[in-house]
């Protein structure tokens, strides 16, 4: 049975100053092989009332057949999916990669996220 780490990164916003606060990877339960879409860095910039994150990715990308897909940002309280970034081909020849997404509503009740990815096999690890 292979080991299992769940790596996500937990972003804390301050709101007041649309400054990161503090983004932290955590471990649990997710798989550690590149089979599995892993988030490596995250990088979140606020522009008036919404958010651009930029968000590296990880992932053994093997053509069309399997390769990371999508990444998300997360209400770490809710689990709710309050904004993603579709990715809409493989990324064998340039790893890890970075995309951005604009226009990221986040409540101000919101104090943390979770940015996860995702890959076309395996879902979310």
């Amino acid at each position: 049975m292979k080991t299992r780490y769940k790596i996500f990164f937990l972003i804390s916003l301050l709101f007041s100053t649309g400054i990161v606060l503090s983004a932290q990877g955590n471990t649990t339960d997710f798989e550690k092989s590149l089979d599995y879409a892993q988030v490596r860095h995250v990088k979140v910039q606020k522009t008036g009332d919404t958010w651009t994150f930029s968000v590296s990715v990880r992932h053994n990308d093997e053509g069309w057949n399997h390769y990371g897909d999508i990444w998300q940002v997360l209400d770490s309280g809710t689990g709710e999916v309050i904004g993603e970034r579709v990715l809409l081909h493989p990324h064998d020849t340039e790893q890890p990669f970075t995309r951005s997404q604009s226009g990221i509503v986040i409540s101000e009740d919101v104090t943390e996220v979770i940015v996860r990815a995702g890959c076309n096999v395996h879902g979310f690890g």
